[in-house]
C-alpha cells in the first residue's frame, strides 16, 4: 500500500471521520506529528497532521484529499517516519507551499505554510502518492539505508522516536 499512489476519498462520511479520529491516535501513540491513511492500510487520500503533538494536542489538522497547488524556494530539514523506523536524515524540500484540501466537514479549505508544517504537509501527501522520504535522498544515503536495514534483519535496532 505504502508503495501506491492512494484513490481519491468520494465523499467525507462517518466511516472516514472515524478512521481519521483513529489515525489522530495512533499518530499520538506513536509520538508522530503526522501520519497518512496508506500507513495505517488503507489506501486513500487522508492525512491527520498536529504540530503541537504527541502531547500537548492542541493543533490537530485533518485534510482530505490534500493537493499541493503552489511550492516554492528550497529548504533542508531532518525527517523521520512511522513507516521507516530508527531512521532519520535530511531532506531538501519546497519551503513554502500551498495545500487545498477538504475538511472533516466536506468544506473546502485552503492552507499556505512554512517551515515545519510545509515539510509536514509535503511528507504526508507524498504518503498519498506512494513516496516515502527515503526515496527523496540521494543515491549515497539511501544505499547506506538499505545497509543499515541488512544489519537490523539479523539484530534489530533500539526504539527511537519518529514523525
Amino acid at each position: 500500500i505504502l508503495a501506491r499512489k492512494a484513490e481519491k476519498v468520494p465523499a467525507v462520511t462517518p466511516e472516514i471521520r472515524e478512521l481519521a479520529a483513529g489515525m489522530a491516535e495512533t499518530m499520538y501513540a506513536n509520538q508522530g506529528i503526522g501520519l497518512a491513511a496508506p500507513q495505517v492500510g488503507a489506501s486513500i487520500r487522508l492525512i491527520v497532521i498536529d504540530l503541537s503533538g504527541p502531547d500537548k494536542r492542541e493543533a490537530l489538522m485533518t485534510l482530505v484529499n490534500p493537493v499541493i497547488t503552489a511550492a516554492s524556494g528550497e529548504q533542508e530539514d531532518e525527517e523521520g517516519c512511522l513507516s521507516v523506523r530508527n531512521y532519520r536524515t535530511v531532506v531538501k524540500r519546497a519551503a513554502n507551499v500551498t495545500v487545498e484540501a477538504l475538511d472533516l466537514d466536506g468544506r473546502p479549505l485552503v492552507i499556505e505554510a512554512d517551515e515545519l508544517l510545509a515539510v509536514c504537509l509535503q511528507h504526508e501527501i507524498d504518503h498519498l502518492e506512494g513516496v516515502l522520504f527515503i526515496d527523496r535522498i540521494s543515491r549515497l544515503k539511501r544505499a547506506m539505508y538499505d545497509k543499515r536495514v541488512k544489519r537490523w534483519n539479523t539484530t534489530p535496532p533500539p526504539d527511537q522516536t519518529n514523525s
